[in-house]
């Protein structure tokens, strides 16, 4: 492999893309990963980094652009880090995200296994029902730099809500009017950490201002100044966060003004979500996935479905129509108040809900000598413990469906179930967030010895 030189000029094709939507670049057998470049185009590139294994380039101009190339759509993109892909059409998108997940199940997972489909979403713009606003030491409020805790002010983002926009704008303006400091995490000294808002799908939002502190000045006046952005506002809450990390949220909130909740629907069901609950961002796609999952699940009406990290409940309840029985667990103690109201808000009387961690709910149900016909899983992005996986497989479901946000961390976990006697046999992706290179899939396990 012929060693690149930093700052010379190169010219290669691109060849496909990373986990993370770079352009991959091959250069007389180097490896050179490139933003904002297109499947099978010609460019012209120039070095940027030199790494141990592999480089980083830049386009300098696109010799042959290919025709699937579009003009990005917002003016942030390339300096904020939310989207990856907005250079390039929807349909070459969901290439890009079904061969990644795809490449994770062979790779990763060492599976043979063909990723079906792609479930592609019908609108890719203003899909996101919660939006989460760092803002910078500086007073500006908008969206991380790739690869940086540096804050790029955005006034409109093209996958957020506009109510969500409008509220974040808001607390921006009352910042400035009354000189309220941001928080600085290099110090730990200020006060305005993160704006936080869901909307449902009657355009209804609850704002929620993170602040590293209990109060905050003027409350009054920054109620009122959101309500004035975004009418349609049922709630603001304070949320008090003085830890010195990266946690969004803290665990003490206050009500400013309204509720301190917000109703939605999904698959047909209300649900009633706190600040904190779990919830997929993207409504429409969230309702195609757990279709999905539901399919996968292949209920008569006599099974009892185990349901881990089950959020407000929005997996478990839908499955509860075709169930005998269904529980659901998670560690958040409002997403389990919220599940436990949301079954009975829909009159269903098969759901049961239990609060704790994974490991400890599985650990003790298998114990108990609960044996579930159906598990399903829908863990954060770091994916299953080994105790998880472990308790899972004892309990002996026939069917295991995973649903999953990482498609490394769920091709790792599928290759520890191989083991424990569980295959593989059919998987879907799902877009729930376009524009950026995260993706969701859906996976059937069976289990194929006793």
């Amino acid at each position: 492999m012929e060693r690149l030189l930093l700052n010379h000029l190169y010219t290669g094709t691109v060849e496909g893309y990373s986990s993370e939507g770079l352009g991959i670049v091959r250069i007389n057998g180097a490896v050179v990963f490139v933003p904002r470049a297109v499947r099978g185009e010609t460019v012209q590139l120039r070095i940027t980094k030199v790494m141990k294994t592999c480089y980083a380039g830049e386009i300098e101009c696109i010799a042959a652009p290919s025709s699937e190339r579009v003009e990005p759509d917002c003016p942030y993109f390339g300096r904020c880090g939310g989207c990856a892909y907005r250079h390039m059409s929807y349909a070459e998108e969901l290439r890009a995200k079904k061969q990644k997940v795809q490449d994770a199940l062979e790779r990763i997972g060492g599976l043979n296994l063909q990723v079906e489909g792609i479930l592609g979403a019908r609108d890719p713009l203003h899909y996101r029902n919660k939006a989460q606003y760092p803002v910078g030491s500086d007073g500006a409020v908008g969206f991380y730099r790739q690869r940086s805790h540096q804050v790029i002010p955005v006034e409109h983002c093209q996958i957020c809500a506009p109510a969500a926009d409008a509220s974040a704008r808001a607390v921006g303006a009352w910042m400035k009017k009354y000189a309220v400091p941001a928080y600085d995490e290099q110090t730990g000294k200020g006060l305005v950490r993160h704006v936080y808002v869901r909307t449902n799908r009657k355009g209804e939002s609850l704002c929620c201002v993170v602040l590293n502190g209990k109060t905050a000045p003027r409350e009054p006046e920054l109620a009122a100044m959101i309500l004035a952005a975004a009418p349609q506002t049922v709630g603001v809450v304070l949320s008090s966060n003085t830890r010195r990390d990266n946690v969004i949220l803290g665990d003490r909130y206050r009500t400013l003004w309204g509720q301190d909740f917000l109703m939605d629907e999904l698959c047909g069901l209300r649900f009633k979500l706190s600040v904190p609950s779990f919830y997929q961002v993207n409504r429409e796609q969230a309702e195609a996935l757990y279709g999905k999952a539901v399919e996968f699940a292949e209920l008569t009406g006599t099974e009892t479905v185990l349901d881990l990290y089950c959020g407000a409940g929005t997996i478990t309840l839908a499955m509860s129509e075709r169930a005998k029985r269904v529980i659901g667990a998670e560690i958040v103690p409002e997403a389990i108040e919220n599940a436990k109201e949301n079954a009975t808000r829909n009159g269903i009387r098969n759901a049961e809900f239990f609060c704790g961690d994974a490991s400890d709910i599985a650990a003790k149900l298998e114990r108990d000598g609960l044996r579930p016909e159906v598990i399903c899983v829908d863990p954060p992005r770091k994916g299953l413990t080994s105790e998880v996986i472990g308790s899972v497989a004892a309990m002996g479901p026939k069917r295991v469906v995973y649903v999953s946000c990482d498609p490394a961390t769920l091709a790792r976990d599928l290759k520890r179930f191989g083991e424990l006697g569980y295959q593989a046999e059919r998987a879907v992706a799902a877009d729930l967030f376009p524009g950026t290179c995260h993706v969701e899939t859906v996976v059937l396990m069976s289990r194929v010895k006793d």
